[in-house]
Formats: C-alpha cells, sequence, structure tokens
C-alpha cells in the first residue's frame, strides 16, 4: 500500500493533535492530520458547549506561541483570577495577584480550542489536514506506518502519532499497554444560566459524597461539575429540569447563588489509566492515548498539550540535527521530559481523589488543617498556584511561549 509520503502522521485532530501539528507548523517536516469528525460549527449566539477546560497559562502560551490564541480569544472564553478550595472547617483561595499575574487562567469550551487550531493549521504549507476522514486500516511497522482513509486515499509516514483518545486504535495497533482503573464515581456536568452576573473565580468544595466544582463561563453562564456515585448521577440525570434545580439548590453551597436555567446535560465515568511506555519505534502518544487522568484540578487538556509541546521540540531539534524522527534514540527524549511529570500529576490528582473523598474524622481534621494552613503559608501557596498554572519544572520551548521555528 504505496500513498503519499509525510514524515509524521498524526491520527487525531483534536486539541492535542492539532497543537502538535501546529507546533511542527513551518518546519522542514511533512506532516499529516487526519481527523474523522470535525467539530460543529461555531456561532457566538449559541449555547455553551458542555465540555470545557481549565486552560493553564503555560497552555495559553503554547497557543499563543502557534499562532492559536487569538482565533480563541476570538470567540469566547472567561478568565478566572481566584480559585477557592474547601470544605466545612477548612478553605485556601488562590489569586493571581498573589504572583503578580493578571490571571489564573481560563475557561474554554474544547470546540474552541479545536477551531482555532485546525483553522491555524492551513497556514503552514507543510501540514496537510485531511478532515473528515476516517483512517480505515493502519499498517504500524517500525520503519514506517501506513494507513488508508475513506474514499481510497493512502498516507504512509515515519512517524506515527497516536492523539485518538483514551481508547486508542493506534496504541493498541502498535502493541503499547496501559495500566489503570474506575473510580467508583461518575461526574455529571451541567451548563447552567446564573443568577449572578460574570465572575472570575472557579471553585471547589469537598463533601463526602463527592467534590462540586463550579467554572464560569462568559456572561452570566457557569459548567457545574458534581462528582457522584454511578447510580445518583443517573438518577440526577433523567430528572425534569425544576427538580434538578431543586436538588442543586438543596445540595450545592449558597456560593453557588441561584440558577436560572439548565441549558445542557450530560455525564460520565472517571478513570485512571497511563501508558506502560509513550513511545516505540516509528510510534509515539500524546495526550489521552497516552495518560488519562481524575478531572479533579481539570489538568487533562493542560498536560495532553504540554505532551504536544515537547514532541514537537523533540522532532524539530531531531530533524536540525539530521536524525531519525521514528528512532526510540530520539523518542526517548521526549518520554523522559513527559512520562514522569505526567505520573506525578495523575498521583496528586489521586491522592487528593483519595484524601478528601474519606470521611474519617481524623483524616478529615488533618484536611482542614492543611488547608487552613496553606493559606497562611505564602511560600507553599505561591508554589501551589505555579504548579496549576503550569509554570513549575523544565517546560518545553512552547510552553515558554516561545516558537521552534522562525
Amino acid at each position: 500500500m504505496n500513498g503519499d509520503a509525510y514524515d509524521v502522521v498524526v491520527i487525531g485532530g483534536g486539541m492535542v493533535g492539532a497543537a502538535l501539528a501546529c507546533g511542527l507548523g513551518g518546519s522542514p517536516l511533512r506532516v499529516a492530520v487526519i481527523e474523522d469528525s470535525p467539530p460543529p460549527p461555531f456561532d457566538p449566539g449559541q449555547p455553551h458547549d458542555l465540555r470545557v477546560s481549565a486552560v493553564s497559562v503555560a497552555s495559553v502560551n503554547i497557543l499563543k506561541a502557534v499562532g492559536a490564541w487569538r482565533g480563541v480569544t476570538g470567540r469566547r472564553l472567561c478568565p478566572f483570577r481566584r480559585m477557592r478550595v474547601w470544605e466545612q472547617g477548612g478553605d485556601v483561595e488562590f489569586r493571581s495577584e498573589d504572583l503578580d499575574q493578571p490571571v489564573l487562567g481560563y475557561i474554554v469550551e474544547n470546540r474552541v480550542i479545536q477551531w482555532a487550531l485546525l483553522e491555524r493549521l492551513a497556514a503552514f504549507p507543510n501540514v496537510a489536514l485531511f478532515c473528515p476522514a476516517e483512517a480505515r486500516i493502519v499498517e504500524y511497522t517500525a520503519a514506517g506506518s501506513r494507513i488508508a482513509l475513506d474514499g481510497g486515499r493512502r498516507v504512509e509516514g515515519r512517524l506515527l502519532v497516536a492523539a485518538d483518545g483514551g481508547g486508542s486504535r493506534v496504541r493498541q495497533i502498535a502493541g503499547l499497554g496501559v495500566a489503570g482503573w474506575d473510580y467508583p464515581q461518575w461526574a455529571l456536568v451541567l451548563t447552567v444560566d446564573t443568577g449572578y452576573p460574570q465572575q472570575d473565580i472557579t471553585w471547589q468544595r469537598f463533601t463526602p459524597a463527592g467534590p462540586q466544582a463550579f467554572l464560569p463561563l462568559d456572561g452570566a453562564h457557569a459548567s457545574l461539575v458534581w462528582y457522584e456515585a454511578p447510580d445518583q448521577v443517573q438518577r440526577l440525570r433523567t430528572l425534569p429540569d425544576p427538580e434538578l434545580l431543586a436538588e442543586l439548590a438543596a445540595r450545592f453551597p449558597p456560593e453557588l447563588g441561584p440558577i436560572a436555567r439548565i441549558t445542557a446535560r450530560g455525564s460520565f465515568p472517571l478513570k485512571r489509566q497511563h501508558a506502560l511506555a509513550y513511545i516505540k519505534e516509528g510510534v509515539a502518544l500524546v495526550g489521552d492515548a497516552a495518560h488519562m487522568i481524575h478531572p479533579l484540578a481539570g489538568q487533562g487538556v493542560n498536560i495532553g498539550l504540554l505532551d504536544a509541546a515537547a514532541l514537537a521540540e523533540t522532532l524539530v531539534t531531531a530533524r536540525r540535527e539530521g536524525r531519525d524522527i521514528g528512532s526510540c534514540s530520539v523518542l526517548s527524549r521526549y518520554e523522559a521530559m513527559r512520562r514522569s511529570n505526567n505520573l506525578v500529576m495523575m498521583t496528586i490528582m489521586d491522592l487528593f481523589y483519595r484524601v478528601f473523598g474519606n470521611a474519617h474524622p481524623p483524616l478529615r481534621l488533618a484536611r482542614n488543617l492543611g488547608l487552613g494552613l496553606a493559606d497562611r503559608l505564602r511560600p507553599a501557596k505561591q508554589m501551589a498556584m505555579r504548579y496549576a498554572m503550569g509554570l513549575m519544572g523544565q517546560l518545553p520551548r512552547l510552553a515558554r511561549g516561545e516558537a521552534l521555528v522562525g
């Protein structure tokens, strides 16, 4: 099976796959991106999507460096400057002014980020976007991969990149295993019209049944995330709007304020999953194909974009040095940059889940003391803020706002 030849073939044009391709834009590498379902068209008059992300400062730097941030700000987003975490008896509030930063991050609809990146790809003559296009046949070998698309077109590439999500078909074809487990909770996600005007705070309250989170959207709108036992989530999701509004009023804290209307609802199970290796000769995993993390702190998209930035830097550097971009000797640098860092973040989120999900009185007392102490210890608080903003450790160049090409 012969076809159009590329250096890099990315299966999946979601946020992470498209960001990787944009990071390689303008380089000597020929890149193909295959995405089977483009996001629905965006219109500012449409209701907000259910799927939103808390985009860190490091992720914003990446989007700016690849030229996609303007496509985000030209649609809609909501900056947040404060973040509060609490349970009864203890709390801590983080403020961007404590780090002399204008914001802690932004709440952005996933579709807005994806559209901004896909549109940016059109500016790069070395990047071909096949969308909508389904990879019907994927033949992976260590020497290179061949892909047959629906409609009969064929492409081949030295490096195959799996950016096709947690159930990655590419990962399975390449024989890269995963380890993980399901959490005994689901998340109910609601998009609502709020009684309060525009807000600049995100908050998360821990309860014995599970966390409750508030994410502000632009205007008098918000995204609510309610973590509960699977049967409870299924029950809540099927309630008529008046009954669900009554449940919110009874179960969420007064800080939520009045909810005028529920505009969308959905639910999903919680899962932790980590690939046993991110690379193999001729293949690399990024984003959810490499790791799925508990969504407590909204870090999933951020660590995925850092994957994209690190792999793009690795490949551009290798091509500049005349090295084989598909070799394990090159790809191991990417894996070294990201796998251990991602594992740390996944472990921290798992620890949060286990510690704050335990109602044992001594542990609850320790949590409350810890939250109160964190609010008073300025250096520790600032370090936690920088970590959440993606500004700790050795960052890829794109995450520092530095372009890889030009």
